[in-house]
């Protein structure tokens, strides 16, 4: 073939691609879409995530038929819900993993990305940018104790990852104690702290160091901490979920987090609170340290971080911990940590949460919500293990994992989007916007109630 030829393939390709961009573009821009929209919109989705970014999710979707003609594909959302293309409503108990506390597309955050957008989307990199700062300095103010600065991510995993890299420079420490069942994200040094075998197995062998205990067991806390202190192998800092997630919504011992904490004391070494699901009010407090009255050296944030508008995350310390970077400030670096837009959007989440006083709605909803569950469940014990949760990250565990997924199923059915942990497929989480409705959260239930009854042990 030509080069002439080759080239005027080439344009041509190009020019296809031009008019799908230019498709593409003129459906985001409605506000409203047709059926012949909608069709066409679902038969690329599924063609695009077959062909392009995975097949495997097709299996894992709810809706997704075998020969791809019916799938539910997200198109819209606000508040407490989310619309497919066809324009069904779903009341999202999922909350895309705990991002959406303030709800979803909230107008305060929206406006304050927005009107960000119109000045600076990014910055220079080398300038000072000053929401920044602004941010840093309303953290200080409302983490728990002395943690005081602040450094700025894009996601959970890569706050975890800072958070490790800080305390191994804070003590030049490399030994960090874990637990089972814990999640903290897939790269690779937060993927070292996580549980799970199946996610661990492919990429061993991974960061050295590590050490899982059993979540909620102090003795065996205790006695890791003396074997690392008797073999020279000191523990740089433990690593919680104070309320594990993925995990299966397994909140801690009584004492525990504080006799944790009393145990990093003694031996020198940090505690650092993965907060990335637990933080931003979930929980019925701003943060879940706050529960427990425990402060920890490090605390990580993200998912509702951002206000669900923006990806967002944010690393904070206690300035006898961070001050190991500030001699040179680019040993941890990110090019959109932090970026003007996110900053604008977790400033503004701030003030939603703050303002409307979401985190005690929280700790006042989700108790209704887990009470109400518990009714609807009375008469299903062969089915139903226990419900348990705190403030509005609630868990439903069932004595096999294909209860879990029925019921997962016909709740979707019905207009509810439940789903799975990570790390324990038996539990199913409920962890809607904050400002979820009483009426919403009765429909949930009624609906639970009714899928429950119907599912085959």
């Amino acid at each position: 073939m030509s080069i002439d030829l080759k080239q005027e393939l080439k344009n041509k390709q190009y020019q296809n691609v031009s008019e799908y961009i230019n498709k593409v573009l003129s459906l985001i821009e409605k506000e409203e879409i047709n059926q012949e929209e909608a069709a066409w919109i679902t038969v690329e989705t599924v063609e695009g995530f077959r062909e392009n970014v995975n097949p495997g999710f097709l299996a894992y979707r709810k809706t997704v038929t075998k020969d791809g003609q019916f799938a539910s594909v997200e198109w819209s959302d606000n508040g407490s819900c989310f619309k497919d293309v066809n324009g069904k409503e779903y009341i999202d108990c999922l909350g895309g993993f705990g991002i959406y506390n303030v709800g979803h597309r909230n107008p305060k955050v929206v406006k304050a990305v927005t009107d960000q957008l119109k000045r600076q989307a990014l910055h220079s990199q080398d300038l000072l940018d000053p929401l920044r700062a602004m941010l840093a300095k309303i953290l200080g103010e409302i983490t728990p104790g002395d943690l005081k600065y602040a450094f700025f991510t894009n996601s959970g995993t890569e706050s975890v990852e800072a958070a490790l890299k800080l305390a191994k420079m804070y003590s030049e420490r490399t030994t960090f104690i874990s637990t089972t069942r814990a999640f903290h994200g897939k790269s690779l040094g937060a993927l070292s702290g996580t549980a799970k075998g199946m996610f661990r197995k492919p990429f061993l062998p991974l960061i050295p160091g590590f050490r899982h205990v059993p979540f909620g067991d102090i003795d065996m806390m205790k006695k890791s901490f003396e074997v690392c202190s008797s073999v020279g192998e000191d523990v740089a800092a433990v690593v919680l979920e104070p309320i594990q997630g993925e995990g299966g919504i397994i909140l801690p011992p009584e004492n525990y987090l504080k006799e944790v904490r009393e145990l990093c004391d003694q031996y020198g070494s940090l505690l650092i609170f993965d907060e990335v699901q637990t933080g931003m009010g979930r929980t019925g407090k701003m943060f879940a340290a706050e529960l427990y009255n425990v402060v920890p050296d490090i605390i990580c944030l993200a998912k509702a971080f951002g206000g669900g508008v923006m990806p967002a995350g944010a690393v904070v310390a206690t300035e006898n911990v961070f001050k190991s970077w500030f001699d040179n400030p680019f040993m941890h670096t990110t090019t959109f940590g932090g970026n003007p837009l996110a900053c604008a959007a977790a400033i503004a989440t701030i003030g939603v949460l703050l303002e409307e006083k979401l985190p005690d709605r929280a700790a006042e909803v989700g108790e209704y919500f887990l009470q109400e569950l518990k009714e609807a469940a009375k008469g299903q014990e062969d089915k139903v293990l226990e419900i348990r949760g705190q403030g509005l990250m609630i868990g439903i565990e069932f004595h096999e994992d294909e209860i879990g997924y029925e019921v997962s199923k016909g709740m979707f059915d019905h207009g509810i989007l439940v789903a799975g942990t990570l790390i324990n497929s038996k539990t199913i989480r409920i962890e809607p916007a904050l400002t979820i409705s009483y009426e919403e959260v009765d429909k949930v239930v009624s609906t639970f109630k009714q899928v429950l009854s119907q599912v085959k042990k």
